[in-house]
């Protein structure tokens, strides 16, 4: 689970009084975690629509250069 709380306790601090090298790194190291599973989630909903056309057929919602 992505601790939001720690990402907006440590941009906090790192605007009012600065961070250390490890916090840095600890808050990119959350930041691209947090941005990971925010993109899997939109793909796993993506890749569930499904477009039903005037015949009532099911396809797959896909990108236009996966033809």
């Amino acid at each position: 689970m992505i601790d939001v709380d720690r990402i907006n306790f440590l941009a906090k601090k790192s605007r009012t009084e600065g961070l250390t090298p490890e916090e840095a790194a600890e808050q990119a190291k959350l930041r691209r975690e947090y941005i990971d599973a925010y993109k899997a989630s939109l793909t796993a909903q993506l890749d569930s629509i499904v477009v039903v056309d005037e015949h009532g057929n099911k396809h797959p919602l896909k990108p236009k250069d996966a033809n």
